[in-house]
């Protein structure tokens, strides 16, 4: 299950249309949904966070815990949607994109894909670009 929770006052909008597209990339990746927790909030959150359980005096736009069984997938991911905001126009791209991409990679890590070395992270682009095309919003 995929559950959303807010530590500040951004409300994902279409929180199903979200969920449903997140469990469908974990089912692309032949893996299975556990209990997966998005926590959005701001920078300052984040960055406690950052310091206490990594030891990074750094801001950052996500940080996941992994909790995963085996080939079922739980964790929790936490996202400042400040940092999502600051790159999203230092990338030049909308907001919900460059939501979706932080998104999506958080599942990504759990999925056993990395970004620490310079083909690591050209993998991990690429699936965050092949998973984000799987979005889709009925109107």
């Amino acid at each position: 299950m995929i559950s959303f929770n807010y530590e500040n006052d951004f409300n994902l909008e279409n929180e199903e249309v979200f969920a449903t597209w997140l469990s469908s990339v974990i089912e692309s990746e032949k893996k299975k949904e556990g209990e997966i927790n998005y926590i959005f909030c701001d920078d300052n959150y984040l960055h406690k966070i950052n310091l206490e359980y990594l030891n990074h005096d750094t801001l950052t736009d996500i940080i996941s815990f992994d909790y995963s069984m085996g080939n079922e997938l739980h964790g929790d991911i936490y996202i400042s949607v400040e940092r999502v905001q600051d790159n999203a126009t230092d990338f030049k791209v909308s907001f919900e994109e460059e939501l979706k991409r932080v998104m999506v990679h958080g599942v990504l890590h759990y999925c056993g894909y990395k970004d620490k070395s310079e083909t690591d992270e050209a993998l991990m682009r690429s699936k965050e670009e092949e998973k984000m095309k799987m979005f889709h919003v009925e109107l």
